[in-house]
């Protein structure tokens, strides 16, 4: 059996979210999370492009229904106990924080359109 060539990847470079409105999303990603909006060229639909550490985001403005429950991303975060109190503070009803013994502190919240995010802290 030949073995093939391996795959060389660099990382994640980008998730893509559907947002049923861009501009709340756009207000909660850069607005609260305090990422920044990029430039996006037109691509025949609405959307935006945000950048996250040495990642991006790309919101698009499809209303595809209720996410997956379960489906999220997460950010790397250095203190998930400060993010989760701005976050309480703008409103947002995130969840408990909890460890996840040796591995990381965590929790939960959604954005304007009901998707799913991850905030943890490696330990």
């Amino acid at each position: 059996m030949s073995q093939a060539p391996q795959i060389g990847t660099q990382g994640i470079h980008h998730v893509s979210i559907n947002v049923k409105d861009v501009d709340a999303a756009v207000e909660f990603y850069v607005g609260v999370l305090n990422l920044k909006l990029l430039a996006r060229p037109d691509l025949g639909f609405p959307g935006a492009w945000i950048q996250a550490g040495e990642q991006e985001i790309h919101l698009l403005g499809i209303d595809s229904g209720a996410p997956v429950k379960e489906q999220h991303f997460a950010f790397a975060v250095a203190d998930a106990d400060e993010v989760h109190a701005t976050l309480s503070l703008q409103g947002l009803a995130p969840s408990d924080v909890r460890e996840i013994p040796n591995v990381c502190r965590q929790f939960f919240t959604h954005d304007p359109s009901g998707n799913m995010i991850e905030f943890n802290q490696r330990l």
